[in-house]
């Protein structure tokens, strides 16, 4: 019988987001395999501290992880992962050995459920291919690019891709010149609109603003959360997600919907909070036609920015016309019980515990296929 493979799961971390990451954690350390892997669980606090179980302990068997919630609450282990690929997997500081040292824990894979920031930037990605280990989703350009809403914007327009217009507003010029700032927005964009950092997921910060009053609040909220700023003109639509799976050869998932309820548009609170706040329609009633042309550009925005492994492309369909926009691509989605993600797959016909092993298996081969680059020159 082939051997287990070791992975070590990352959640929480330093984002608006952390509560999200350990909600999505949760869904996948009780999808794995356990007859396939063992766990290595690695919660990284609040503060960046990252913390597991003693290394005797280690790695466990799936159905002896605890909550993720747990581990950030709970555990005390210190755990380091080195950029020194030499190293080798993570250390714990060995206080019992005479003179101290370091155990090692060897990984064969990484799962960062990581969102937003300090995870799904390009960070951790950074570390990651330092360290020289697989790990599940996309590479650091795609990482960075996806998280930063303005970049992505710009590469989508370079594709030629249809995307509702936008102005991107850094924080200090709204601080120090807010009129001017507001009335630019106003006369190039219009009211409604909607305000959102330019580095955050999960709808942390975003508002819309359908006066003065209202954009001078909406901007002084996203900027609680980020540098930059995005404003993107408001279009009666609906909303559209497909879900993506592979390396350079992608695959795409039927569309769903996403039905606010009696909300505005899907906030934070709808998403995760409230249970009536939002339908997810799965698969979502449109002609062939219209389904192709939204797989064909979710395919076309995951190319863009060079992603690998995953992401989830979100569309406005506008509701007069059914003119298709892009809105934005999500390098590390939601993999909670409700999220889109995994829920669209499930409509296409790959179960959640399917879906899991196909990505820890694209981890992989990218891992193998980046070997075959070289390092060093030769002239041969």
């Amino acid at each position: 019988m082939a051997s287990k493979i070791t992975i070590a799961v990352l959640f929480g971390g330093r984002s608006g987001e952390h509560e999200i990451s350990l909600r999505s954690a949760a869904s996948i350390l009780a999808a794995l395999d356990p007859h396939k892997y063992q766990v290595v669980p690695i919660a990284i606090r609040p503060d960046g501290h990252w913390v597991t179980l003693p290394p005797e302990k280690l790695p466990l068997e799936v159905d002896q992880v605890p909550s993720p919630t747990e581990m950030v609450d709970q555990a005390e282990a210190t755990v380091f992962l080195s950029a020194d690929p030499t190293m080798g997997g993570l250390h714990f500081p060995d206080f019992v050995a005479d003179g101290g040292g370091w155990i090692r824990q060897k990984i064969d894979v990484v799962f960062p459920v990581l969102h937003g920031t300090y995870g799904e930037d390009g960070t951790m990605q950074g570390l990651l291919e330092l360290a020289d280990l697989p790990y599940v989703g996309c590479g650091p350009l795609a990482a960075a690019t996806g998280m930063d809403k303005v970049i992505m914007k710009r590469l989508f327009e370079q594709a030629g891709l249809p995307i509702v217009p936008y102005r991107a507003v850094h924080r200090h010029l709204w601080e120090t010149d807010q009129a001017d700032v507001e009335q630019s927005l106003i006369e190039t964009l219009g009211l409604p609109c909607f305000v959102k950092p330019a580095n955050l997921g999960s709808s942390v910060g975003i508002s819309r603003a359908t006066d003065p009053d209202s954009l001078r609040e909406a901007l002084t909220i996203a900027a609680r959360y980020d540098r930059k700023m995005i404003v993107e003109q408001a279009v009666q639509a609906r909303e559209i997600e497909v879900s993506v799976l592979g390396n350079e050869a992608a695959l795409v998932s039927l569309p769903g919907e996403i039905v606010p309820g009696g909300v505005s548009f899907y906030d934070y609170r709808a998403k995760y909070l409230d249970a009536n706040g939002a339908r997810l329609l799965i698969p979502v009633d449109l002609p062939r036609s219209l389904i192709a042309t939204l797989q064909e550009l979710a395919q076309c925005a995951f190319e863009a920015i060079d992603g690998a492994g995953l992401a989830r492309v979100d569309f406005f369909l506008e509701r007069e016309t059914d003119r298709v926009y892009v809105n934005e691509i999500n390098t590390m989605p939601g993999f909670t019980s409700i999220s889109m993600y995994p829920k669209l797959w499930e409509a296409s016909g790959l179960r959640y515990r399917d879906l899991i092993d196909q990505l820890i298996d694209l981890a992989l081969s990218r891992h193998r296929d980046k070997h075959r680059t070289s390092t060093h020159y030769s002239e041969q």
